[in-house]
């Protein structure tokens, strides 16, 4: 049996000791997510990531124009959809709506997406 202490941080927030880490709840299906901070940032998180990786790969295949816009908005919120509604099985009314944890952190990964993109497809294709 484990025994959960609270603390109280600098900024008034407390914080669980013993409870299970954001990375363990992440990748766990059907977890708990009482602070709903977290899960958004674990949506944050995964977004930028994804955004880096499919810059890697639309840099490599070589994807060009709208094409490869399209795209990556597609797969983007697609794949954060069926993490939320799937993976997770969230109530995304408690999130304010399916549409606002699609939304969270899109222009970020779009940016970070470009960079990359723009940086791999330059540096192979160009002279």
């Amino acid at each position: 049996m484990s025994t959960k202490t609270k603390t109280v941080e600098r900024n008034g927030t407390s914080k669980t000791s013993g409870s299970i880490s954001v990375w363990h709840k992440a990748f766990t299906t059907n977890s708990e997510w009482p602070d709903k901070d977290e899960f958004l940032d674990v949506i944050y998180w995964a977004r930028q990531a994804l955004g880096i990786i499919l810059g890697i790969i639309w840099g490599l295949v070589p994807l060009k124009g709208f094409l490869g816009l399209l795209l990556f908005a597609l797969v983007n919120a697609g794949i954060i959809y069926l993490y939320f509604s799937n993976f997770q099985n969230v109530d995304e009314e408690e999130f304010g709506g399916a549409w606002e944890l699609t939304k969270e952190g899109f222009m970020t990964s779009f940016a970070g997406f470009l960079v990359t993109w723009i940086i791999i497809y330059s540096g192979l294709y160009y002279e």
